[in-house]
């Protein structure tokens, strides 16, 4: 009676799964604390970042425009500063349309015009801004430079030369619209491995360009001028720039899951949701943000999405192609890692 040889066969790449991150289940005292630490670490940082950025919120070097020449530039600076120090930074412009296009550009956020009379003296100066950078950049504006016009004796006239769209009277619309975004990218990330632990890596990265796609489509219809009107501009642009956002996000938490495990989920809300939404200048520009926060703004997938969609619905494309440039990065960057990823787990099984 012979006996076979047992097989040395290692399994070859197409049978090779590609697992989720292993489970460790805790019983006992350390079952019952773990839970309770993660949570409220996470929620502490939530509401620590949160009340840092917002509980009293100033501008720290707000780009304004003064129209007139350096000196009068200077003096405003001058009179800005002793209400409010170090809150402005005061551009000369050479003219109103100069000053207006700036706006348009978002290149400052308010322009100053004194008020000259045709026989010389000073009547009512005049301040122009958007009201589509939002009810908060608004009253900052109005407030310090009505405080400047009554000390010189005047009433500060106003105009609001890009007002916001009549479905978001407060501005805030793009802001809720990426927060719910990151939430589902969050979710996404999360469930692709509870739901389908053995995809393959292009098969996950598939699921992942479907699920972008298809929640641009479905959150430009619901903001857009076919639903509550909120986000103006081009659909295509809108809804490209919205599924780059919600790809970054879900590979960002797919990335934190897979090579942290269980950890993975409570980082990544960390870094997506608290910072992300935080900094992301959707209630308000990043010049308002403390200066520990300030430079997250532009890194983290939810600032640049958000730059670029207040840019296409308002700002002539302002921070567009910086947001696709950044989105398009975490998307690359993520991708490369969950491949290494994946790739270890091959040559560990293979082993």
């Amino acid at each position: 009676m012979s006996l076979s040889a047992p097989s040395t066969q290692h399994p070859s790449h197409n049978d090779i799964p590609d697992p989720a991150p292993p489970q460790h289940p805790q019983s006992g005292l350390k079952g019952i604390l773990l839970p309770v630490a993660v949570v409220l670490a996470i929620g502490t940082i939530f509401v620590s970042v949160y009340l840092a950025a917002f509980h009293a919120p100033e501008p720290h070097d707000l780009p304004v425009a003064a129209v007139g020449t350096s000196q009068e530039a200077h003096r405003l600076q001058g009179a800005l500063d002793s209400g409010l120090p170090g809150g402005f930074d005061v551009r000369p412009y050479v003219d109103e349309s100069a000053a207006r296009d700036a706006i348009a550009h978002r290149r400052v956020y308010a322009a100053y015009l004194p008020g000259y009379l045709p026989g010389g003296g000073h009547g009512d100066p005049r301040l122009l801004y958007a009201g589509a950078n939002g009810a908060s950049v608004t009253g900052t504006l109005t407030g310090a430079f009505g405080h400047v016009a009554g000390a010189g004796g005047h009433r500060l006239a106003q105009e609001d030369v890009l007002p916001a769209s009549s479905g978001d009277t407060r501005g805030l619309s793009i802001f809720y619209a990426a927060f719910g975004l990151v939430l589902a990218g969050y979710l996404f990330g999360i469930m692709t491995y509870q739901a389908a632990p053995a995809l393959r890596f292009w098969q996950r990265m598939a699921s992942l360009a479907l699920f972008g796609v298809l929640g641009g489509i479905v959150i430009t219809l619901i903001a857009g001028s076919a639903g509550f009107g909120a986000l103006p501009g081009s659909f295509v642009g809108i809804a490209g720039t919205i599924a780059l956002m919600a790809m970054a996000a879900g590979g960002a938490t797919m990335v934190f899951i897979r090579w942290t495990g269980p950890a993975g989920a409570g980082l990544a809300s960390v870094v997506l949701l608290t910072l992300g939404n935080s900094t992301s200048g959707g209630v308000m520009p990043a010049a308002y943000l403390p200066a520990w926060l300030h430079p997250l703004s532009g890194v983290l997938p939810v600032g640049a999405g958000v730059r670029a969609l207040q840019g296409l619905a308002y700002f002539h494309h302002d921070g567009l192609a910086r947001g696709i440039a950044t989105l398009a990065a975490w998307i690359i960057v993520c991708a490369a890692l969950l491949r290494l990823r994946d790739a270890r787990a091959e040559r560990a099984l293979a082993s």
